[in-house]
């Protein structure tokens, strides 16, 4: 196997023309220059190397193999700054999972910050409505989830980091004799038909019904949808009533009127959610600085 730092001492002598001159450019003694291309020599089996007047000058074997030499050296000079860019994050892949409601308030302007900030770095984005992602970034088939905190506390294995607090809000058919409060107790929806806006899997489903039975009763659902556009459109049609999270709340259809709901306000915890055994690469951790800085801009709108 041919020696990759003996064929750059070669190089270096086939382009000063002398083993003297590549001996002073390379801070070697000559005969140590001469001892390195003695044992490339050996290695290719085939002269490199021929006397010139008072220097030397490559064989065509001495040729080919400084020039592999350059090309070698290149392309590690384009290794060591490859790397150097995914060190410092300048580029990268981050795979990315997260839920249909944190995608335009959250993923997108974080996005935004970081295709200004890091043009280099490439993002695998994916809805995840309605699997759950957290394994997913438990096996390392994504590096980040923007999630819900499960009801059960933190996953075995993750870190949740907390992103923003998505308090729920009553929606209401605009002629519901409750529409003319600003806020209501969530014990005045008891005896009200309900819309259901959550999945059966949905940890958020889990959250509602708790707060609903911290009220005192449980909710009779009517209709169920899934999602909470669905659940906007049947409430506007006069149907029931919906808890659906503030970050859901984008596009409220005519003839649907929102409050504030209190005693008690149900509210989602949003996270992102990492390996608990990973280094985190500078890429990631800009994206997690650009999902804190969008969920910041969210904070002042709250209520």
């Amino acid at each position: 196997m041919l020696d990759m730092r003996r064929m750059q001492i070669l190089r270096a002598v086939v382009t000063s023309g002398s083993v003297t001159a590549a001996a002073a450019n390379l801070g070697y003694t000559p005969s140590a220059i001469s001892q390195q291309v003695a044992a490339l020599e050996r290695e290719a089996a085939v002269p490199l190397l021929e006397r010139a007047g008072r220097g030397v000058r490559p064989t065509e074997a001495g040729r080919l193999l400084s020039g592999y030499a350059a090309a070698l050296g290149r392309t590690v000079a384009e290794a060591e700054t490859a790397l150097a860019d995914l060190r410092e994050g300048r580029t990268g892949r981050v795979a990315v999972r997260y839920f249909g409601t944190a995608g335009a308030p959250l993923m997108a302007p974080a996005l935004a910050r970081l295709r200004a900030s890091h043009p280099g770095v490439r993002f695998d984005l994916r809805l995840i409505d309605p699997d759950d992602p957290l394994p997913e970034v438990r096996h390392g088939r994504a590096d980040v989830a923007v999630v819900v905190r499960p009801p059960d506390g933190e996953p075995a294995g993750l870190t949740l980091l907390p992103l923003l607090d998505d308090p729920y809000r009553v929606a209401l058919p605009a002629g519901h004799p409750l529409a003319g409060r600003s806020v209501l107790s969530l014990g005045d929806l008891a005896d009200e038909p309900w819309v259901g806006s959550e999945r059966a899997s949905d940890p958020c489903l889990a959250l509602v019904l708790d707060a609903c039975a911290a009220a005192g009763f449980s909710p009779g659902f009517v209709v169920e949808s899934g999602d909470y556009a669905t659940a906007l459109g049947f409430v506007a049609a006069g149907l029931g009533v919906a808890l659906i999270p503030r970050l859901g709340l984008r596009g409220v259809p005519p003839g649907v009127v929102v409050r504030e709901v209190r005693g008690p306000e149900p509210v989602r915890s949003i996270c992102a959610a990492v390996r608990e055994s990973m280094r985190v690469p500078p890429a990631v951790r800009a994206l997690l600085d650009a999902l804190a800085e969008a969920a910041g801009d969210l904070e002042p709108s709250a209520g």
